[in-house]
């Protein structure tokens, strides 16, 4: 039981909650009501195994960066607690349960699993060039709701019938790259002195909260775009609930942060934002005929 906790918190589970609701979210979206358990089931798995893997691949190509920054120093591959070959095992089991589930859910959605596989696998490279790694943190995220409607449509036209979690997924790239300018914050000097790249490190932990709460403004637009393009007029009353906690974010780091403070803007809030959005559509998907 230690090993099966140390190799969960080796992944980050937790992390999970960040865009899981966003997968269901689009399923909902695209079911315009609730969708039967086995496929509620499949994204789930789907989903956990590909950011299981993204996480693995990001621990495995950056421990050696990792073994040098004290902050990250006690992780489990510099420190020792998890092997390579353990970490390596972890990401081919993970990417396993993500193709096979892919490949169950539907044709569509199988052949263009390898896409944030992909993507999930060159981010923790880029941050070693430039400082829009970021965004392609968020662009890996910014598939789960895409990937919810294709579960259920079993169909990809982006510009066409699927605008809606289009929208939703460029508007979680922007949501993703914005709290992980804060989440940076950490490692500005680190950064600078090891050539590494990230808005703050760039242009300083003022730019770097400006620019994400910009990124946070365009989320939140485009989030209440996509709602109203949908019509969800109950999902429309969260928004104020969202926009609250967004502010509340950057409440708590506008005059300093901490690691204690950055946990709460990175992990807390954001987990209570995507899961509010959930309950938004989740609402809409049971209530919102009856407006």
């Amino acid at each position: 039981m230690r090993r099966i906790k140390m190799y969960l918190d080796f992944i980050k589970i937790e992390h999970t909650l960040f865009a899981l609701p966003f997968a269901y979210a689009g399923a909902f979206l695209a079911a315009k009501g609730l969708i039967d358990l086995r496929l509620a089931f499949l994204i789930l798995t789907a989903f956990t195994g590909l950011r299981t893997a993204a996480m693995t691949f990001n621990r495995i190509i950056d421990r050696e960066i990792d073994a040098k920054n004290p902050r990250t120093a006690t992780r489990h591959l510099p420190a020792g607690l998890i092997s390579l070959r353990e970490a390596y095992a972890i990401a081919a089991l993970s990417l396993a349960v993500y193709f096979v589930s892919a490949a169950l859910i539907n044709s569509t959605a199988f052949m263009l699993s390898p896409i944030p596989a992909i993507t999930a696998y060159i981010y923790p490279y880029l941050k070693r060039f430039t400082c829009l790694c970021h965004y392609v943190l968020g662009l890996n995220l910014a598939f789960a709701p895409l990937g919810g409607w294709i579960a259920v449509t079993n169909s990809i036209d982006v510009f066409g019938s699927e605008l809606v979690p289009t929208l939703l997924g460029i508007a979680v790239m922007f949501w993703v790259a914005g709290f992980d300018m804060i989440y940076g914050l950490q490692d500005v000097e680190f950064d600078r002195k090891h050539n590494l790249h990230s808005v703050g490190a760039h242009f300083g932990v003022k730019a770097a909260l400006w620019v994400s709460r910009l990124n946070h403004i365009v989320f939140f637009s485009l989030t209440a775009l996509a709602l109203h393009i949908h019509n969800a007029q109950l999902a429309k009353l969260f928004l104020p609930v969202i926009a609250a906690l967004l502010f509340y974010e950057h409440f708590i780091v506008r005059d300093g942060y901490d690691e204690a403070k950055i946990q709460v803007a990175f992990f807390y809030v954001n987990a209570i934002v995507s899961s509010t959005l959930l309950a938004a559509i989740f609402a809409e998907a049971i209530f919102g005929k009856l407006l």
